[in-house]
C-alpha cells in the first residue's frame, strides 16, 4: 500500500491529481457567487432597496452556505469515518453540482418575489452541506494514500487545487464580465457561471469513480479498528487540544483565503482604490495564481521545518504584505499587479494547516475530528467575515486591512503554541500511527 511506502508512486500523482481536480471543481461551485454580487443582487432584490442592504442580504445568503457547513460535514464525516472515505467523498461532489445548477434556473424576484431569495438561500444551503463534506474528506483521503513524509507537500497541493477553483472563478468572471454588457450579465449572464459549475461538477463526480479507497482505511476495516462509540465522541472526549488548535488555524486559513481572495476583487472597485470591474478581477487572478503556487510549498515546508517555526514566521511575513497592500495598492495598475501577486504567495501559507490538522487525530476519527474543528470555525469565522467587515466598513474603511493585519498575529501565535506548549506530544498520535 502506498502509505506504507516511502516515495511517491504513480497511484499517488493519480489520486493527488483526481482529488485537487475534483476540489478545484466544487470549490468554483461554491465560491462563483461572490464574483457575481452585484448581478444577483440584482436579480433577487428589489430595485427600491437601499444598495448597502442589499450588498448585506446577498452577503448573508452566501455566508448562509458558510453557517450550515458543520451539519453537512458531520454528518458526512461520521459514515466517513465509519463506511468509507470515497463514498462521502464522492456524494458530496454530486450534492454541489446539482445545487449549483439550481441555483443557476431560480427565478428572479420580478418574477415570483420573495420567493426568489428564500429559494436561493435554500439551495445555498445545500451548497453548504456539501462544501462540508469534501474539504475534509480530501485532506483525509490524500493523506491516508501517500507515504508519511509526503504528506504536507500532499495536503499543500490538494489546498492548491481548492485555489484552482478560486482562479477558475476569477477567469470565468473576467470572460462573462469582458464579452457581454452589464445589462446582459445581470439579466442571465451570471447563469450561465453556475451553468458552467454544475456540469464541471458532474464531470467531478464521473472522476472520482476511478479513485479508490484509502489503504488506511482499509487496514482498519480489515483488522477491525473502526471506531465503536460515535466518532464526534472521542473527538470531543479525547482530543480537545487538537480541536482548539485545528479551530484556531481554520479561522486563519477561513480570513486569510475569504478576504485577500473572494472579496478583495469587490473591494478594489470601491473607495479609496477606484478601480475597474475588470482590473480588479485580473488583480485577482493574479493572487490565485500566486496562492496556488505557495500553497504546495507550504505544506512541504511545514512538514520540514515543524509546525511552530513555519507559522511563526508565515504570520509576520502575512501581516506586513496585507499591510502593504491595502495602503499602496492604489498607486497604479501596475504597483496593483505587482501586489496582488504578493498577496498571494504570502496567503499561501493556508497550504500548511492541513498538514498539521490531519496529524492531529488518529486514523478512526480523523474525518470527523477535522470535519467538526474546520467546519464550526469556517461556519463562525469564515461564513460571518463578509457581513461583518461589510458592516464594519461603514465606519471603518480599511477594517478589512486591519482584520487580516491581526490575523496574521493570530497566526504567529498559534505557531507558537506549536513550538512551545506541546507539538510533537500534540501530533505523536498521528507519527506513530502512520510509522507503525
Amino acid at each position: 500500500m502506498s502509505a506504507g511506502s516511502y516515495h511517491l508512486t504513480r497511484r499517488d500523482g493519480r489520486t493527488l491529481a483526481l482529488s485537487s481536480l475534483g476540489g478545484a471543481l466544487e470549490f468554483y461551485d461554491f465560491i462563483i457567487f461572490v464574483f457575481f454580487i452585484k448581478s444577483i443582487e440584482a436579480a433577487f432584490f428589489p430595485a427600491y432597496m437601499e444598495g448597502w442592504l442589499a450588498t448585506l442580504w446577498s452577503y448573508g445568503i452566501f455566508a448562509a452556505g458558510y453557517l450550515v457547513r458543520p451539519v453537512g460535514g458531520i454528518i458526512m464525516a461520521h459514515f466517513g469515518d465509519l463506511y468509507g472515505r470515497k463514498r462521502m467523498f464522492t456524494f458530496s461532489v454530486l450534492l454541489m453540482a446539482l445545487a449549483t445548477l439550481g441555483m443557476a434556473f431560480v427565478p428572479a424576484y420580478n418574477s415570483i418575489g420573495m420567493f426568489a431569495p428564500f429559494l436561493l438561500l435554500f439551495l445555498r444551503l445545500l451548497q453548504g452541506a456539501a462544501i462540508g463534506g469534501e474539504v475534509p474528506g480530501a485532506w483525509t483521503f490524500v493523506a491516508e494514500h501517500v507515504p508519511s513524509r509526503h504528506v504536507g507537500l500532499a495536503t499543500g497541493v490538494l489546498t492548491s487545487g481548492l485555489s484552482l477553483g478560486i482562479l477558475l472563478g476569477s477567469l470565468v468572471a473576467v470572460f462573462i464580465n469582458s464579452v457581454l454588457s452589464v445589462e446582459m450579465v445581470n439579466s442571465y449572464g451570471w447563469r450561465l457561471a453556475f451553468v458552467l459549475g454544475g456540469v464541471l461538477g458532474l464531470v467531478a463526480v464521473w472522476l472520482r469513480r476511478w479513485l479508490d479507497e484509502t489503504p488506511v482505511f482499509k487496514a482498519m476495516k480489515k483488522s477491525r479498528a473502526l471506531n465503536a462509540e460515535l466518532p464526534l465522541k472521542s473527538v470531543m472526549t479525547r482530543y480537545p487540544a487538537g480541536v482548539v488548535v485545528s479551530m484556531l488555524l481554520t479561522w486563519c486559513l477561513s480570513a486569510a483565503i475569504i478576504v485577500a481572495t473572494l472579496m478583495t476583487a469587490n473591494l478594489l472597485e470601491k473607495f479609496p482604490y477606484g478601480y475597474s470591474s475588470r482590473q480588479a478581477l485580473w488583480a485577482n487572478c493574479i493572487t490565485c495564481t500566486a496562492l496556488i503556487i505557495a500553497t504546495p510549498f507550504a505544506g512541504y515546508l511545514c512538514s520540514r521545518w515543524g509546525g511552530g517555526r513555519f507559522f511563526i514566521l508565515g504570520g509576520i511575513i502575512f501581516s506586513a504584505v496585507t499591510a502593504g497592500f491595502y495602503s499602496y495598492t492604489g498607486g497604479s495598475v501596475a504597483v496593483l499587479f505587482v501586489l496582488s501577486a504578493l498577496l498571494g504567495l504570502a496567503t499561501g501559507f493556508a497550504g500548511a494547516v492541513a498538514y498539521v490538522m490531519v496529524r492531529t487525530f488518529p486514523a478512526a476519527v480523523r474525518f470527523t475530528g477535522l470535519s467538526f474543528s474546520y467546519n464550526v470555525a469556517y461556519a463562525i469565522f469564515g461564513g460571518l467575515t463578509p457581513v461583518f467587515l461589510s458592516f464594519i466598513q461603514r465606519f471603518l474603511p480599511m477594517a478589512h486591512m486591519w482584520y487580516l493585519a491581526f490575523i496574521g498575529i493570530l497566526v504567529s501565535l498559534v505557531g507558537g503554541y506549536l513550538l512551545f506548549a506541546g507539538e510533537k506530544r500534540q501530533l505523536a498520535v498521528g507519527v506513530e500511527e502512520r510509522e507503525s
